[in-house]
């Protein structure tokens, strides 16, 4: 029996309506520190400082409107924590041979730099949560 593999693309993330239900469907689950690219780690950073890169790069921020995984009302107000994740993970080879895959933007969605370090590595709980629901005098408990 031939098993099929499913390829992620954004127009089939786009489509999932929460931001819970986008973050489990690009989860990767790896481990901190473990090496993307080991000793050849210069290729990734030399095409991401790439001026084609950045410009997509800009491209797929507009087109997600600065939203963490496209969802309106999660801004991304601070361009220091922008980041593009690929949607199937890329390779060294995909790098070498300058695979489709790096700049197509049916492989790319715009997230916060902790919603990226989540899908990788820390998974769920790594992501930033909405703020808890403030109420008088709850963090003076004397004045209750």
């Amino acid at each position: 029996m031939k098993r099929t593999t499913s390829i992620k693309t954004y127009s089939k993330l786009i489509k999932l309506p929460t931001f819970k239900e986008r973050f489990d469907y690009l989860y990767i689950g790896g481990r901190v520190g473990e090496a993307t690219f080991g000793a050849e780690r210069y290729l990734n950073q030399h095409f991401y400082n790439s001026l084609e890169w950045r410009e997509l790069r800009d491209e797929i921020i507009l087109r997600d409107e600065a939203c963490d995984l496209g969802i309106e009302g999660r801004d991304i107000t601070d361009r220091r924590y922008i980041r593009i994740h690929h949607i199937e993970p890329i390779t060294m080879d995909d790098i070498l041979n300058h695979s489709s895959r790096l700049m197509d933007p049916e492989n790319l969605i715009t997230c916060l730099s902790k919603t990226h370090q989540a899908i990788h590595y820390t998974g769920w709980d790594g992501v930033y949560q909405e703020p808890v629901t403030r109420r008088p005098y709850d963090t003076c408990p004397w004045r209750s």
